[in-house]
């Protein structure tokens, strides 16, 4: 699985998920930090990513647009660094690899993660 992590999100997370298998990029390295959820979500698309994201547009554009991709990995707790949240983050990855692979919003917190299949 091939993962975009969003400027919302530390670069500190490439490294983490790249040492448990994915293939991660950080969305400054490859675009314009100042780029839309649109563009993002449509890279992402394009170039067979799933979006790992801590802002809630995402999932807002998704259902909006009735899209069928990319998967959103969406974290839903204050403290989004990997030293805090690794293993919650990698647990979710695995539990719902298959997923996020054929299309999904996949919100996460420290106790729960939640599944919506798209187009929602």
């Amino acid at each position: 699985m091939n993962v975009l992590v969003d400027m919302n999100l530390s670069p500190d997370w490439v490294p983490v998920l790249q040492r448990h298998g994915w293939s991660a990029v950080h969305w400054s390295t490859i675009g314009d930090p100042r780029a839309t959820d649109r563009t993002i979500m449509d890279w992402a698309a394009a170039n067979g990513y799933i979006v790992f994201t801590h802002d809630l547009d995402f999932g807002a554009l998704l259902a909006l647009t009735r899209a069928t991709g990319p998967s959103v990995l969406q974290i839903r707790v204050d403290d989004v660094l990997p030293d805090y949240l690794e293993g919650v983050v990698i647990a979710a990855l695995k539990q719902h690899d298959a997923d996020l692979a054929s299309g999904a919003l996949v919100a996460v917190d420290e106790s729960k993660s939640r599944v919506r299949v798209l187009p929602i």
